[in-house]
């Protein structure tokens, strides 16, 4: 059944306002997860993110993604400062204004997850302008080689919320900057353990209630393929929640930190899926992405790389693989598209594709964008600023 315009525009606008709650929600599981004098710096990271991604989508970054094709690889500048972007509700059933702005958090998000590869030594002035670059030349150009009418999209990837624009891109993004800008002071010298493990359970609730908009949103209607976003999308949470729960219990303790840091596995694995399999295969997806994921970090941990909050584990292993699974297990019972498992072998090598380009781009383009802000103007802070902490030396302000 169809939905009819305003139910659309309703769901849309609560949508957007629930993926504008997952930049605050990263930004607490990050800032429970840092040392304490690091805490106000890390949250404040993700509403810097959201409030720069703002200003940048309006003036160039939605153009850039969704402006009319230029060789599969830009949009072209024709909604430069949202010129005829209207608020009238076009033949899509919502206004051209409400994408925008449900795109917008998107964008914001993508770049919130990527400080983990910055915890506790980046200066601001820096990631300002990191921020900048890498959400006009990785983000936007990703964007809208997908969902933009570039390449990938002519070529058939499917990537239904974002496993390619977001997940991939921030995970590989953050370890790049993680290479770039070296390890903390101390980092396998001394304990750098969470101080707030609460506070990152809160940010981890957040982000599996604003992921219903994230997933759901992206149908762009209120009708069944957003239900059934919206129950792929918890079913595979709660998979990944129960299989890094077990696997952690096995090697240990089953922790409460890995128990949300396996929903979010399962929430970012699921994205580029969510719209075209079932509830029964994302259980099958959660599961195994919270088994894959936990070994992810501990393989980075035992290469003794510091991409300090796992966004690379999580998030960027995580989209490659959801993004293989939508290629392997969408089914003409969800949706219009088949997978490998009823005979297409076009998208699954589609999306193969889709993951290896876009994982090389995102990490390539981002370490190019980290060493030239190093070596000029500096990603790092001083050696006494990072001792200090992040919250006094660069925001003058402490939690007692």
């Amino acid at each position: 059944m169809v939905a009819d315009s305003g139910s659309t525009i309703a769901w849309l606008i609560t949508a957007t306002a629930l993926v504008m709650l997952m930049t605050p929600g990263v930004g607490f599981f990050y800032g429970g997860l840092v040392r304490k004098k690091n805490f106000i710096s890390m949250i404040s990271l993700s509403f810097i993110a959201f409030a720069l991604v703002s200003i940048q989508w309006i003036l160039v970054g939605y153009s850039l993604a969704f402006g009319h094709d230029l060789g599969g690889i830009s949009g072209n500048l024709e909604f430069l400062g949202l010129n005829g972007v209207s608020m009238n509700t076009g033949d899509a059933g919502y206004p051209p204004l409400l994408f925008m702005m449900f795109q917008l958090t998107f964008a914001a998000v993508t770049v919130a997850i990527v400080t983990s590869g910055l915890a506790e030594r980046v200066k601001l002035s820096s990631f300002i302008l990191f921020s900048l670059l890498w959400s006009t030349f990785v983000y936007d150009p990703i964007a809208h080689w997908v969902w933009g009418g570039g390449w990938l999209g002519a070529i058939g990837a499917i990537d239904f919320a974002g496993g390619m624009v977001v997940h991939i891109s921030a995970g590989f993004a953050a370890l790049a900057l993680a290479l770039v800008i070296g390890k903390r002071a101390g980092y396998g010298h001394y304990s750098m353990e969470p101080h707030n493990i609460p506070m990152t359970l809160l940010g981890a609730g957040l982000l599996w209630f604003g992921w219903f908009g994230f997933n759901g949103g992206s149908a762009l209607a209120a009708n069944g393929a957003a239900v059934n976003a919206i129950v792929v999308t918890n079913t595979a949470a709660a998979a990944g929640a129960l299989s890094w729960l077990a696997i952690s219990w096995v090697n240990g303790k089953p922790s409460s930190l890995g128990m949300v840091t396996g929903a979010v596995a399962g929430l970012g694995t699921i994205t580029p899926a969510a719209g075209f399999v079932t509830p029964l295969t994302a259980i099958l997806i959660g599961a195994i992405a919270g088994i894959i994921c936990y070994k992810a970090m501990l393989w980075r941990i035992k290469s003794g790389m510091d991409e300090s909050l796992d966004a690379w584990a999580v998030h960027g292993v995580g989209g490659f693989f959801g993004t293989i699974c939508a290629g392997i297990f969408a089914t003409t019972a969800v949706c219009s598209y088949s997978g490998l498992l009823e005979g297409n072998f076009h998208q699954f090598a589609a999306n193969v594709i889709g993951a290896v380009v876009v994982t090389i781009y995102a990490f390539v383009v981002t370490y190019v964008i980290a060493l030239a802000i190093d070596r000029t103007i500096g990603l790092r802070v001083s050696e006494e600023e990072e001792y200090v902490g992040l919250d006094l030396s660069q925001h003058g302000e402490s939690c007692r």
